[in-house]
């Protein structure tokens, strides 16, 4: 009888795996074994990143015995890939682009899914510009995100907003109370907003353009490991999107395994976000784009130096991505 899954046992359960894509046809890498049993994740404490958090059996298959995960804030996931005391992240891809431009050696291999945020306002404010001189609030989601949502209708960010992100302040709550104008949500923050019935969604990256039109999370793993360990990175990678399709064709069998994995207590968030999260767009969307839009946004508004073209030379690599969109056709 297979023992009950736990959030314990599931931690020491699968370990590292690496790949470098340099000059090596994806094919001639089917039939290979890993060149190490062990994968390490960093990790927060975000719904959406199901497929990260659920892989044991799909990367038991792949060849892996072993999966660790190195804890990391929202606002820092990829913080534990940069220093390589982890191997890969599924993050937002603007979060993945400030890394790299930092200098951090992150090699992004492809897109997960699209949506995650959404951005509430009071009664009364029904759009992004009319949140001038308004107090804004935010807790683990992108300020980056927000600031070029507010330079995409035109406002500057830095002095049209009255902002509050000290956690320590609770702007969630501070929304929630009236006292504060908006709030940008990252899961299960809208999922609780939508619970409690406080405010109302002005703006979606699931659903509202330009932000929709793109990847929100995507797989980014330490350059030095990918460059190393060839065949594991395609089986990470292939193990993610096989999860992915799960969360896509079974959100409620997800939300089962991320509650009794013990990555988060409530089920009905858990459903939700994956639910309506676009899990299925991972064969539609060219990943490049996600990259070259963001930078480009990024580099207009002064937050980054890099060009994209500089970006997407030197810090991803699609070639396992693009192997695996017609390896894995439903």
């Amino acid at each position: 009888m297979t023992p009950p899954q736990t959030r314990r046992r599931f931690l020491s359960t699968l370990p590292l795996a690496g790949a470098t894509l340099m000059g090596v046809c994806p094919a001639a890498l089917a039939d290979e074994l890993p060149e190490t049993r062990t994968i390490r994740f960093a990790r927060n404490a975000s719904i959406c990143v199901f497929p990260q958090y659920y892989l044991q059996e799909t990367l038991r298959a792949e060849g892996f015995s072993e999966i660790g995960y190195v804890e990391a804030s929202a606002v820092r996931t990829l913080e534990p890939i940069a220093r390589g005391t982890a191997d890969f992240a599924v993050s937002f891809g603007l979060g993945q682009i400030l890394e790299i431009d930092a200098g951090s050696p992150i090699t992004v291999l492809g897109g997960v899914h699209v949506g995650c945020y959404e951005l509430f306002a009071r009664e009364g404010i029904r759009s992004v510009p009319e949140l001038k001189g308004k107090s804004v609030g935010l807790e683990t989601a992108s300020p980056a995100l927000l600031k070029l949502m507010a330079a995409n209708v035109g406002l500057d960010p830095e002095n049209d907003f009255q902002w509050v992100t000290d956690r320590k302040l609770k702007p969630l709550e501070l929304f929630a109370a009236g006292k504060i104008d908006a709030f940008l949500g990252f899961p299960p923050e809208p999922q609780e907003l939508h619970t409690r019935r406080v405010g109302r969604v002005i703006l979606s990256t699931t659903a509202d353009r330009p932000w929709s039109e793109y990847y929100c999370c995507m797989l980014a793993g330490n350059a030095d490991f990918v460059r190393t360990h060839l065949v594991a990175a395609k089986r990470v990678l292939r193990a993610v999107l096989k999860i992915t399709d799960l969360c896509a064709t079974n959100p409620a069998e997800a939300a089962r395994q991320l509650v009794e994995g013990g990555f988060t207590p409530r089920y009905d968030y858990a459903f939700q976000t994956l639910q309506q999260n676009p899990y299925d767009k991972w064969r539609e969307y060219d990943p490049a784009d996600t990259i070259r839009f963001y930078a480009l946004r990024l580099r207009e508004a002064g937050m980054i130096k890099s060009s994209p073209q500089k970006i997407l030379a030197e810090n991803t690599d699609w070639r396992f991505f693009n192997e695996l969109k017609r390896e894995l056709k439903a």
